[in-house]
């Protein structure tokens, strides 16, 4: 339990349908930062604890915090750094889903007489003959299945969604109508571990900038930059460059420490590679038709898929822009998640 609406009302829905409750919460970072305390981590992380044992005490279920903050720092925070210092722009809510929520925490809750884990998500689980299949949340504005590509059969057999055919506007309906002090809550735009979405700051306090080339598409040096783990591709604005013509960050060369920048027609590819895939169940039948999305905010396109020595070939149908190393590429059947991969190149 996060301390959210989604979470609290998935454990009184639970309850009223009969099973026994326990609401968890993962303590994962505490760091303290500069500016306004009350947008600290640290702060953040005990009112939500605090707002998640206030519900516990409504619905009458025990509450339990488990502090994984050091799985957290390693599986999650280095990666997020290590990632932006190679010139990638990684997406850390899929790294923390698989290492922490859907390993770690699962694992534990198991091991400890569980029989199923419960979270908020706004996605589905579907049995089926040859196992279990998840599909997108009925709220497509809300839909999260993006975020969960990593989840196999092992973890989809001991896991429940109870928000996955509900609307967010439901959901604060009936914690609303069931009396949940967090009906109202807002919700959080941000990293959990960066506060007012500042990443570059808290970037910057990891990974010391060390200034480098801007360069055209031919080589020639424009200008510097004040360090790669502020840029990424797509990026316009924040160059320092004075040009007749809008640049835009094409390519970042962690080996060269430089940025290549260009015309936005150069943004624009029709494949990608993608490493470390994996599928909900089966690999499809190569080459498969398949809807892709390349981050999450962007809408499903139509591709082919095809493997390659080191992961998956992406075809787009039609070109796509700023086609991004580090972050996931999902594939889609339907409704129905196929699995999906990290962003090598484009």
């Amino acid at each position: 339990m996060s301390g959210g609406v989604d979470s609290s009302l998935s454990a009184a829905l639970l309850k009223e349908a009969g099973y026994e409750v326990t609401g968890v919460h993962m303590q994962l970072w505490r760091e303290e930062g500069a500016g306004d305390p009350s947008l600290h981590p640290a702060g953040r992380s005990l009112r939500n604890a605090s707002d998640a044992d206030q519900v516990c005490r409504l619905l009458g279920i025990p509450f339990h915090v488990l502090n994984f903050e050091t799985e957290f720092r390693n599986s999650v925070i280095d990666y997020f750094c290590r990632e932006y210092a190679q010139g990638r722009t990684p997406n850390p809510c899929v790294t923390c889903n698989q290492q922490i929520k859907f390993n770690l925490l699962l694992s534990t809750v198991l091991a400890q007489g569980a029989e199923y884990l419960a979270t908020g998500h706004y996605a589905r689980i579907e049995g089926a003959e040859n196992g279990y299949r998840l599909l997108r949340g009925t709220d497509s504005s809300n839909d999260q299945s993006y975020f969960l590509y990593t989840l196999g059969q092992r973890e989809l057999r001991r896991l429940l969604f109870p928000l996955g055919n509900c609307r967010k506007t439901q959901v604060r309906r009936m914690a609303a109508e069931r009396g949940l002090p967090v009906a109202d809550k807002p919700k959080s735009q941000d990293l959990c571990f960066i506060p007012g979405g500042r990443y570059r700051d808290f970037l910057m306090s990891y990974l010391p900038p060390i200034s480098g080339d801007i360069v055209d598409m031919e080589g020639n040096v424009l200008g510097k930059h004040r360090g790669i783990a502020s840029y990424t591709v797509g990026q316009r604005t924040g160059l320092g460059l004075s040009s007749e013509k809008r640049l835009y960050v094409i390519a970042i060369d962690a080996a060269t420490n430089s940025l290549v920048v260009g015309p936005e027609d150069k943004l624009f590819a029709s494949r990608l590679l993608a490493r470390g895939v994996r599928f909900v169940s089966e690999e499809p039948e190569f080459p498969a038709a398949i809807r892709a999305k390349i981050r999450y905010k962007s809408p499903e396109i139509n591709a082919t898929l095809r493997p390659c020595e080191k992961g998956v070939e992406v075809l787009f149908h039609k070109p796509q822009r700023a086609i991004t190393p580090g972050q996931a590429v999902v594939f889609y059947d339907g409704e129905r998640v196929l699995g999906g991969g990290i962003i090598e190149a484009s």
